[in-house]
Order: structure tokens, then sequence, then C-alpha cells
């Protein structure tokens, strides 16, 4: 455990301060502006850093949205918490794919994607001065929220010596007084580490001795999964854990902005007291489309599997022409590759395929000084571009 130096003297209390120096603009925000331009001056650039589905979502869905538009509610405002018969929907969901028995009117609350979630649980839960534990790999909204918090960001390491998974040894030895929240997120991004009920159970009892909310970020438990998991269906957890789910990944709906919070309704219910002072509800037609999409059967998961392994194929082949190496059970939308023994930082190295080859590639320091000495490429590519990109690495 180990929290990063400062880099800027301590902000002052006023908000637009604390963005201006210790927030920086999403690294994908920017690096795709310079991609663009690259495209713009005639460079054909193979994206392979953004987990964005380039596949449709099932037929019914948009028809769902088509139909949804003609209703008489579908302009109006709408209920913050979300349509009751979406949140059933959620319900049913949680109960067919992970047994999981939630309550409609306090264990759910529907979002306009997972990210919104994060936002909203930090307001509601922390103060300036408060501490964060952070996974490090991990997703960096985790600390650019706590950041805007003006709470502390405590980083907990996670190696592959250990499996990618938290070292309970460290954790166990942590000054536990002023953290308030811990952010997990299994099947893990950027590792491809899947979920362990092991694990969970290791962190749920912990999470109560310590008194500390538990936070489990859980978009990619369809892909590429045995078996989708839940934190939720493990013994205590609805005492000290929330879950934060989406349709983005596992139903081809990034676009749509639309997840979910589920959980322990106490953290329902103070995260929807931010939530109802930030918008106005979220769009009719769009609720319509989810509770469609949550009607999938097990063979909708299959279908998009058997693509995402396909191409899967393919990217190991294009990761040993970069010189790298994968773990080959990783699951989830991403390749999380080790770069070669004498080979550039990540981010020089991405750069330099970049350049050479026009093919965009993640460098994995942007998810945390764990991952120096690794790519990460996504599964949102087609099986024609990717052999593409296999044939640019030859020349």
């Amino acid at each position: 455990i180990r929290r990063p130096p400062r880099s800027t003297p301590k902000p002052s209390s006023a908000a637009s301060d604390v963005y201006k120096r210790q927030v920086k603009e999403y690294y994908f925000s920017r690096k795709l502006r310079e991609v663009a331009d690259l495209i713009k001056n005639g460079k054909s650039i193979i994206n392979m850093g953004i987990g964005s589905p380039d596949l449709e979502p099932h037929p019914k869905v948009i028809e769902a949205l088509k139909e949804a538009i003609h209703h008489p509610r579908a302009h109006m405002y709408q209920s913050y918490q979300g349509l009751p018969e979406f949140r059933e929907a959620i319900v049913d969901f949680y109960k067919n794919h992970y047994k999981v028995t939630l309550d409609s009117k306090n264990e759910v609350l529907p979002l306009m994607g997972s990210k919104e979630g994060i936002m909203h649980l930090s307001m509601a839960y922390l103060n300036p001065g408060d501490q964060v534990l952070i996974p490090n790999p991990g997703y960096p909204t985790y600390a650019s929220v706590t950041n805007l918090m003006e709470a502390e960001t405590v980083l907990y390491d996670l190696k592959p010596e250990n499996g990618w998974q938290p070292d309970f040894k460290t954790l166990e030895s942590l000054d536990t007084t002023k953290i308030k929240i811990m952010w997990v997120n299994y099947p893990h991004m950027p590792t491809g580490t899947d979920s362990s009920e092991k694990i969970f159970d290791r962190l749920i009892k912990w999470a109560k001795k310590s008194d500390i909310l538990l936070v489990n970020d859980n978009p990619y438990s369809f892909v590429l999964t045995k078996k989708p998991k839940s934190i939720l269906s493990r013994p205590g957890a609805h005492e000290v854990a929330v879950e934060l789910n989406s349709l983005s990944k596992s139903f081809n709906m990034a676009g749509w902005r639309i997840g979910m919070l589920c959980g322990k309704s106490e953290v329902i219910g103070q995260t929807l007291k931010v939530k109802s002072n930030m918008d106005s509800g979220m769009f009719f037609g769009i609720q319509k489309g989810a509770i469609e999409a949550l009607k999938m059967k097990p063979n909708w998961f299959k279908s998009l599997n058997q693509i995402y392994y396909e191409r899967k194929r393919l990217m190991e082949n294009l990761v040993v022409k970069l010189g790298a190496t994968i773990e080959h059970e990783s699951v989830g939308l991403f390749i999380w590759a080790k770069l070669p023994k004498g080979a550039p930082k990540s981010e020089v190295f991405i750069d330099n395929i970049l350049t050479k080859k026009n093919i965009f590639i993640t460098p994995g320091t942007i998810f945390g000084s764990q991952g120096e000495g690794y790519i990460r490429l996504s599964l949102c590519v087609s099986e024609a571009l990717i052999k593409e990109a296999i044939e640019r690495m030859k020349s």
C-alpha cells in the first residue's frame, strides 16, 4: 500500500482550483484528438486502444427504442430512480444470471452509465481528507474522481506474481481509520483477471472488519468468462458492498450510456440524494431498450463471445509480432500484454507503433505505475482490421 507523491501543493477548497491542479484530461480524450488529426492528414489508423463495442445491440432492443419514441410519456421528465419496470428488469437480470436477490424499490438505482455511479458514490461518501483505496493498475476514473472530492488516493498494488489480486497481508497491516471506500474491479480491467469467489469473500470480511464501503465495478462479467459472477452473491456482501454494472460491453450499448448500481439499500439511498440533484431522469426510450436487452438469453452472450474468441486468437498473433507476451487465461474485452525485455517505456513503445505502423494501442501506464512494461489491446476491432495490423507489423 502506498500513496502516490503529490506533484502539486495541497489544493485549495475551491473546486475549480482542485480541478485545474489535480485532475488531468482523460487520456483517451487527448490521445483520440491526436489520432483524429493523423486521420485528417491522410493516415489510415487502426484504433486498438478503446473498448467501444463495434457490434450492434440485438434487433429487439432497437425496435423497443423505436416504439418507445411514440409513447405519450416519451418526451417528459423521467423518474430519478428510473421506470419501475426497468428496475424490475434489473432485479430479474441479477436473479437469473448471478443468483442474487434484490429489492427493486431500494437496492437498485439505474444510472446514465456506470461512470456516473463512480462520481455520485464519491460525492455521497467522501469529504476532503478522507482516503480511498484504488487498484494499481486500475481504471483511471477512480483516482480522478477522488481528487475532485479532495480526498486522498491510497494505491493498493496488483502484481503479476500475486495473480493481479490484492495482497491481503498488506491490507491487514493498513491503518484504515480514514479510508471510506475501496474500489475493486473484477473481472479486472486492464489485466483481464477473472473474478474469484474466494477473493470476494476475503474482501467482504476485511471491509466489514474495517468499516469500509466496498464497491465492485463489474461491466465485463459476461465477456469471455465461463460464468458471470457478482460480489453480491457472496455471504455478507449486502452488509458492506455495492456493485456497479453496465450494458455497454455485454449488450453493445456503450453510446446509450446506461448502467446500474445495486446492493446495500443505505448506499443506494445516499447516492440517490446526489443523483437527484444532478440530472432530470433518463430518456424513456433508452430505458425501454434496456429492459429488452436485459431479457436476453444465454445464447446472446454465447454468440458475442464466439466473435471475441476469434478476435482474441488473431490478436495473440499480433502480440507475437509486437514481441510481447500475453496471459492466455485472461477474460474481458482486452488483451493485456507484457513488453519484451529491453523494450522502450510503454508510452514510447505505443507512440513508435502509432508513428511507424499507424496502429493505436494503449500504454499500460495510464492505469497506474504497475502498468509500466505492459500494453493493452481492445477486442472491439474487426477480424479484417486485426489481420491488416498483423500485415503492417510484417513490413
